[in-house]
């Protein structure tokens, strides 16, 4: 569609280097105050949307449309991604190039998205907390009609048997919308692309369960306008969505007869005046969102910790599953070697973790083989693997903008386990390190860390020693002062941010600025009942029951010590997320 605007068309590269296509009308009034990203629906392209680039009547804002991975003019098989979380990714990378090229700043930024693409809009708030300044969803696909019974369970099935195929839409231009102008051209667009890979059917819709529950994550300010004649998603999701919505600022506006092209109806008129107020608001108002830093005391987290320490009744139907639950893995430790050592020495301890990296099974047998392999496929431990991959990419990225910049390059892990995922990290890497300093405050950890260095011959840059993670004078006087620090898995283990904080204030202490902190989080898990119920933690056998901490929350905490995020990782599951974040000039403490 022509609009009055110029338009640009250019490419950025994702991080598997595929390079996806995208559009750029200029502000064509001065002073530029922002920029509006639009994220089009499944099927389609970013040029379905380029008449909002004249009817938002925007003329003060820059507005950038992406067409998705396989689709439009941007590469790869038709309605393929290899994962949602990738495309997910795709969204951060796109920001991130748009603040290296074009100077977008996340706080000056505004979100538009619709149906498929305002899912993922909506997964990368809860992952990875962006700074942005709004978000207008409509008609989010949280739950996609499919009509057929039992589909998804078949879908599910048939792709564990047959591997990756496609999905045909059943949709028509006549379910989308009441516009004869968008029906033609939604027939004849050659760029629509009818099939979507099954994975992102399937992943799509977990992702979407998982956020709808937990949207109490998301604080950026939201708008959701739903259409009230949807024969494509359903709206019951997209109104718990706003319910749990944890943003101060949010409006559901819901318009009846509309269809599902919410923002391409023949009356989006409506919608689109409620979208360029709210917007406009958002701009003329300071950025909004709620201090995190005390959720430890009050927040939707310590309310469910609260609710998983707190005992069944013996004799209810949950109390019995949980008792025979913990009767059945006391059981299994006697054939498991992992689930004993978790027995042993805490399912959350350092000789745990050790054992879940080092991912072989042992136990007694074939049987306890299998036992253990059960143990170790379990998805908060592929979760934990998956978390040091990560924590390993981003210590080489910091060494590598230490070696770029002449700076030394001196490695603190302040809680190190038996430091493997940080020895390991170096192996093969390109940077290495000309110090490291591994602590734990367990004996059995020091010592096996001690001969980890040894087995690796690092003996020469590498020590360990004994030290307590949460004593921030013994942190800030760790000798030589380290470039980098590492934290990871510690803070997922104590609910309490006035022991993160003092945590991190010894980082920030210890650490100059411009040097950098790896550090981990764990915004949410599929598991935590199970974990709390049966599993016990390394202190005292205790249970082990966590709070989780949303990645606004924990992104809080690091800023607040003075420290900048720079980029993020996270787990295809969104459990585990790495942060590298840079040590700012300012004062802290």
């Amino acid at each position: 569609m022509q609009t009055a605007r110029p338009v640009e068309e250019s490419h950025f590269a994702t991080h598997d280097g595929v390079a996806l296509f995208y559009r750029r009308w200029p502000a064509i009034s001065a002073p530029v105050r922002g920029a509006i990203l639009l994220f089009h629906r499944g099927h389609e392209h970013g040029g379905r949307l380029a008449h909002l680039v004249d009817e938002l009547d925007l003329p003060n804002f820059e507005l950038y449309a992406w067409d998705a991975r396989g689709h439009g003019q941007s590469p790869g098989e038709r309605g393929y991604s290899p994962s949602f979380a990738a495309s997910v990714r795709d969204v951060q990378t796109f920001l991130e190039h748009l603040q290296a090229e074009h100077g977008v700043e996340p706080e000056r930024t505004a979100v538009i998205a619709q149906s498929v693409g305002a899912v993922l809009i909506a997964t990368w708030a809860h992952d990875y907390a962006p700074k942005v300044r709004a978000l207008v969803l409509a008609s989010p696909a949280f739950r996609v009609r499919l009509y057929v019974p039992f589909a998804r369970p078949g879908l599910r099935l048939l792709h564990r048997l047959k591997g990756q195929f496609f999905v045909q839409s059943y949709v028509k231009s006549r379910l989308l919308t009441h516009d004869p102008e968008r029906r033609r051209s939604f027939d004849a667009d050659p760029l629509i692309t009818r099939a979507i890979s099954v994975n992102i059917l399937l992943e799509m819709h977990d992702a979407a369960r998982r956020v709808v529950k937990d949207a109490r994550a998301i604080t950026i300010p939201t708008q959701l306008l739903i259409s009230g004649a949807d024969f494509v998603v359903d709206q019951v999701p997209q109104h718990d969505f706003f319910v749990n919505l944890g943003a101060p600022t949010k409006e559901r506006h819901v318009f009846p007869g509309f269809f599902h092209d919410t923002l391409g109806e023949a009356g989006r008129a409506m919608p689109l005046a409620n979208a360029r107020r709210f917007l406009l608001e958002r701009f003329d108002a300071t950025l909004d969102r709620p201090d995190l830093l005390e959720a430890h005391r009050f927040g939707y987290t310590r309310d469910e910790a609260d609710r998983l320490a707190s005992p069944l009744p013996a004799f209810s139907a949950r109390g019995l599953y949980w008792t025979g639950y913990r009767a059945n893995l006391r059981l299994a430790g006697f054939l498991s070697k992992g689930i004993a050592l978790g027995h042993k020495t805490g399912f959350d301890s350092g000789s745990t973790l050790d054992y879940v990296y080092r991912d072989q099974a042992e136990g007694l047998g074939r049987l306890g083989r299998v036992i253990d392999r059960a143990y170790l496929d379990a998805i908060g431990w592929r979760g934990i693997r998956q978390r040091k991959v990560h924590v390993e990419e981003l210590i080489q990225a910091a060494l590598q903008r230490l070696a770029a910049a002449g700076e030394p390059r001196r490695i603190l892990d302040i809680a190190a386990g038996h430091g493997r995922y940080v020895l390991e990290a170096l192996a093969d890497g390109e940077q290495q390190p000309e110090q490291i300093v591994l602590r734990d405050y367990a004996q059995i950890n020091v010592e096996a860390g001690q001969r980890l260095i040894a087995d690796k011959r690092l003996s020469g840059i590498a020590r360990f020693e004994k030290a307590d993670a949460f004593d921030p004078d013994a942190i800030a006087a760790a000798e030589p002062r380290p470039t980098l620090g590492i934290v990871s898995g510690l803070y997922e283990l104590f609910p309490d941010n006035a022991m993160v904080r003092r945590s991190l204030d010894g980082l920030a202490r210890a650490i100059a600025p411009g040097g950098y902190l790896v550090y981990t989080g764990q915004p949410w898990h599929p598991q935590l009942e199970m974990i709390a119920r049966a599993l016990t933690s390394h202190r005292g056998g205790e249970a082990w029951v966590m709070r989780r901490r949303t990645q606004a929350e924990m992104d809080q905490l690091v800023a607040a010590a003075g420290f900048r995020k720079l980029v993020q990782r996270i787990d295809e599951w969104g459990i585990f997320s790495v942060s590298l974040a840079v040590r700012e000039e300012r004062a802290v403490g």
